[in-house]
């Protein structure tokens, strides 16, 4: 993985993908169901547009260790979205993903989900990225495995991943 920044985002780029933060127009796009020539057939999903509808509460989401959309290398198109719901809160931060049903199965959000965990825990006071996945919704628990995610706790309807960084503390 390998990013580049400036002063107003910073782009994450995998061997398939570019992780790349939201702008606001492209979230109002998302809401008002306004195509993009940048966008894969069937994006967004309903998932896209709750976290467009969410920005102007969280404003944050829009930040360097916010929410991004996930573009196909080859194709440059947008084919998902993935982000963290930041701020941390005691060094946790939840990661939250996904790829359009036309990308699925390639292995994509496995990748930009490794790759925004990794850059999560450069960010000051982050030690652990966690994720909630339904039993019922296996294909999210695979992905969250690949991406080396744990499994920490199980409950009726509730699975928890995470993934903890090595301790700043040595």
């Amino acid at each position: 993985m390998t990013s580049s920044s400036s002063s107003t985002h910073v782009d994450l780029t995998t061997d398939r993908l570019v992780l790349r933060p939201w702008t606001t127009a492209e979230a109002t796009a998302v809401l008002a169901d306004t195509r993009s020539a940048h966008w894969a057939d069937d994006f967004p999903a309903d998932g896209d547009r709750v976290i467009a509808g969410l920005f102007d509460d969280h404003p944050a989401w829009l930040g360097a260790h916010g929410h991004r959309l996930v573009v196909e290398r080859d194709s440059g198109l947008v084919v998902g979205s993935i982000g963290l719901f930041w701020p941390p809160n005691d060094g946790t931060l939840e990661i939250g993903y996904g790829i359009v049903e036309s990308r699925r199965g390639r292995g994509y959000a496995s990748e930009a989900t490794r790759a925004l965990t990794e850059f999560a825990l450069t960010a000051p006071g982050v030690r652990t990225v966690f994720a909630n996945v339904e039993p019922a919704n296996p294909a999210s628990v695979r992905v969250l495995e690949k991406a080396g995610f744990q499994c920490w706790a199980t409950e009726e309807d509730v699975v928890r991943f995470r993934f903890t960084g090595p301790d700043p503390r040595g």
